[in-house]
Formats: structure tokens, sequence, C-alpha cells
């Protein structure tokens, strides 16, 4: 399912796409039909169908509605936008706790010295992150962009002004163009967080731009947080405390690491801090 409208629903199938309705059992039984969805249809006519089946969804996002995603492709830009670490792990959190995998590709590497690169490239790809330097027109990093793309569904997210547009552009030629009509149409209506649709790069390979994805908030207790830093798990064994939060407690062993150079960047930490800080002051509110 790569687009949904009004009760209409786009199927490819195999190269084709079919426009489909819907049995109401169907929808009844899986509470609405989502962007995404692997489904059974019977043909009606040459171009038409009806959808018969929803296949069991392996991720499910809420916002934007969308399912069987793999992973998000993560676009931020080295400058102009700066590349900024809390709003970087604020969504590589949420997209974890989604259930996706991440990838992140860094954007107009060609304006800045390779050391400024390395310096936000090395602190994630410690976490175990594939991080992909690009400067798009001098076409580096495509190949591996590409390659990161093929056979899965995948999400763009990132800020406005991060080269999602150029990038999308470098992959197939016009994408990001029919990205920004759908955005420049959900700009002048109330539903920008809610649409989403799938564009084909070919048979297995499909990428969804989202709007409103950058600005997912995080939603889950505090004592969470600490799960998805995977270069914390380690050092959180010589932490004095179970269930350590690395905040202010004594003999953490993440503290530690920070401090000695252990595998933990101080950047990553204390974007933890800020919002370890903002998840407490949620649950506060909530009471």
């Amino acid at each position: 399912m790569t687009r949904v409208v009004a009760d209409f629903f786009d199927v490819v199938d195999n190269g084709s796409v079919r426009r489909c309705r819907s049995r109401g059992m169907v929808k009844r039984q899986w509470g609405g039909i989502l962007v995404g969805d692997r489904v059974e249809y019977e043909p009606q006519g040459a171009n038409e169908g009806i959808v018969e089946k929803i296949y069991e969804r392996k991720t499910k996002l809420i916002r934007p509605p969308i399912a069987n995603v793999d992973q998000a492709l993560l676009v931020f830009s080295l400058v102009s936008p700066d590349f900024h670490f809390r709003l970087v792990d604020k969504v590589l959190v949420s997209v974890m706790h989604a259930g996706l995998d991440a990838v992140m590709a860094i954007t107009k590497c060609d304006l800045a010295d390779e050391q400024s690169f390395d310096a936000i490239a090395e602190p994630y790809r410690r976490a175990g992150f594939t991080v992909i330097r690009l400067a798009t027109k001098q076409a580096e990093g495509i190949a591996e962009v590409k390659r990161a793309l093929a056979g899965k569904v995948s999400v763009f997210a990132g800020p406005s002004g991060a080269g999602k547009s150029t990038l999308a552009n470098a992959i197939v030629p016009g994408l990001g163009q029919q990205m920004g009509e759908i955005s420049a149409k959900l700009g002048r209506g109330k539903h920008t967080t809610r649409h989403v649709e799938l564009f084909t790069l070919n048979s297995d390979t499909f990428i969804a731009d989202t709007p409103g994805f950058s600005q997912m908030t995080i939603d889950h207790k505090p004592a969470q947080l600490r799960l998805w830093y995977p270069e914390f798990q380690l050092a959180a064994e010589q932490c004095l405390y179970r269930g350590c939060l690395h905040y202010q407690e004594v003999d953490c062993g993440v503290k530690d690491a920070v401090a000695n150079g252990g595998g933990v960047a101080k950047e990553r930490y204390d974007s933890y801090r800020e919002l370890l800080a903002e998840l407490m002051e949620q649950e506060e509110r909530r009471y």
C-alpha cells in the first residue's frame, strides 16, 4: 500500500498500481488500512481491486501513520544549519523506540573540513550506527545511501534545510520535487503530520517522506531513556546502583567513561542529560 486517498488505496503489485477499495470487515478488523500495509486483493477490471486481507504488521507508527517501516534515514546537515546533537538524539531515540533501525546521512560535508565531520560521526559509529558522509553536488556518499535503502521501506527524517530534497533528487531524479509538491500542499492544510506517501524506487525499495517526523516527541518513562544509548551498556556494568540513571548518582560507570574517554562521547552524554531532564519534567507534570 503506497497511498491512501479517502476510501481508495493504491496497491503496488509487480510494478503496476491498482486503485483499490476495501471490504468493511477488513478495515474494522485492523482499525483502518495504513500506507505500508501488505495486503491481498481481488482484481477488478484492468486497474482496480478490492482489498481482502491485511498481513500482520511488523512495525506501526502512529505519527506519521505508516506500517512495516524497516528503518529511518536521518538526514542532518554538518553546517547551515549546524549539526545539533540534542535534536539528532531526540529523533534517534524516537526512531529506536518505534522499533526501527537508523542510518545517519550527514549532508553539506563539502562546506567544512573532514575533521568536523569525523568529530560528529565518531560518537555515533562508536555506538553502532551507520553514518554516511554526503557531499551531494560531488555525488559523494550517494551510492552508499542507495545501498542502505535497497530492499527496505525507509522514512526520511530531519529538519528543514538539511538537504532532504537534494538528496532525494540525487537518488532518483525528480523525487525531491515530488516530495516538495506534497509538502507544499500539506502546508496549506491541517494534516501535515498525518499524511504519508510511499515512493517506489524499485520493486522492493520504498521511501516515505514524512512531514513532522523530526518533531516527534519522546513519550516514555525517564528510566527507559538509557536503553536507547547503546554505548552506555558496557560502561553501565560498572555502576554501583542497579538501574542507575547515569544522572546524579555516585559511582556511575557511564559518567566515569565520559570523564576518562572510556567509549562514551561527552556530546552524547550531554544530550542524554538534557533529554532525561525533559522526560522527568514531563512526568512531574502528569502528577
